[in-house]
């Protein structure tokens, strides 16, 4: 019986194995906003790389000029469309212009972002709704363009690109955490109105660590020193991963990378004060080079030229995530445990009848 049970726990991971190159929906039509550049243009290249119709929304000509070339010869299709994410309008004929062009919309990737490296003293208030209208209501717009039509067609997937260490409050940062914090919000509230509503439509945050992306170079900054990813560095290829996982399995949550020093700890944990975490998390922010303060960001307006997906941080960015490799491969290891605890019973049970053997007399 053990013995029966252990082969139908090994055949389960021989089909779960075999499953792991398979995906139940190869979305033809794939929608990334901020697609032009870091998580975004990685995004592209790997939908592109699967065969499908990648639309990119984004400011940036040069950006879109190649992004376009990357997916054509990754042997995608593409499409671009010149986009300000935080105009509704602008969204919304973009969604309409891409099912008219490539067909229903089957993933919508909702990424585009900026940012601001500065005090909270040092702000005005158009600084905090423009890193608002971009990170969190560019989020917002995105889905209420797409949603309906996908409830129509009751199917469809829309991803939001978060940040793990944003979601808990990064010090110099304070309007893009705060836009990171509503996603939250928001997802959580859309996916409770889906689930009530029995909808094949299913939604998903991807919480990404800290990702070697061009922004560090082209988001403004009002500090007198040049700022890099806080805490372990991944690349974006990586968040590309996470991001087509998502795509095709149904979770709540897909985490990118290991957990930060500062997730772990909390700004409450006992151990840790949250003084000495304050001014960690400054000052291992900052790059010991002095910050042009003539430099052009992309706030109000795209920086010219193409920025590409990676950053200036290869010679620190890993390329490999265990907290992405365990989600991705979660049934496997959890069927593998099956077999081994039943293993482990079975030589349990072998044991025990060989030791109620009586003895020869």
């Amino acid at each position: 019986m053990a013995e029966q049970k252990i082969k139908k726990l090994a055949d389960k991971i021989r089909e779960l194995i075999r499953k792991e190159g398979q995906h139940s929906l190869e979305p033809e039509v794939v929608v990334i906003t901020g697609g032009t550049s870091g998580v975004g243009r990685a995004t592209a290249r790997e939908f592109a790389s699967k065969g499908a119709k990648v639309a990119i929304l984004a400011r940036g000509e040069d950006g879109l000029l190649g992004t376009k070339k990357d997916i054509e010869e990754l042997g995608g299709v593409a499409l671009t469309i010149k986009t300000d994410v935080a105009d509704p309008v602008q969204v919304e004929k973009a969604c309409r212009e891409v099912e008219e062009k490539l067909g229903p919309i089957d993933v919508w990737i909702n990424n585009a972002m900026t940012n601001i490296f500065s005090p909270v003293s040092r702000m005005r208030p158009d600084e905090f709704r423009r890193v608002t209208d971009v990170t969190y209501h560019g989020q917002v717009y995105g889905t209420l363009a797409v949603l309906n039509r996908m409830l129509s067609r009751n199917r469809g997937v829309i991803l939001f690109v978060g940040s793990e260490n944003a979601s808990k409050g990064i010090p110099l940062q304070s309007a893009y955490c705060g836009a990171e914090q509503a996603i939250i919000g928001f997802v959580d509230s859309l996916r409770k109105e889906l689930v009530h509503d029995k909808s094949n439509v299913r939604v998903t945050l991807v919480q990404l660590p800290a990702i070697n992306t061009p922004q560090f170079n082209i988001v403004k900054s009002s500090l007198s020193n040049k700022t890099k990813p806080l805490g372990k560095i991944f690349q974006p290829e990586v968040a590309a991963e996470a991001i087509y996982f998502a795509s095709r399995h149904n979770r709540k949550e897909v985490y990118a990378g290991n957990p930060s020093l500062e997730s772990i700890l909390g700004d409450n944990n006992p151990l840790v004060g949250g003084k000495f975490l304050s001014s960690s998390e400054i000052k291992r922010q900052l790059l010991n080079e002095p910050e042009d303060p003539g430099r052009r960001n992309n706030l109000w307006e795209p920086v010219p030229g193409d920025p590409m997906a990676r950053g200036k941080f290869d010679d620190n960015a890993s390329d490999f995530s265990p907290q992405l490799w365990l989600t991705k491969h979660r049934g496997v290891l959890m069927a593998a445990a099956g077999v081994l605890m039943a293993g482990i019973f079975v030589i349990k049970t072998l044991s025990g009848k060989k030791s109620n053997v009586p003895l020869s007399e």
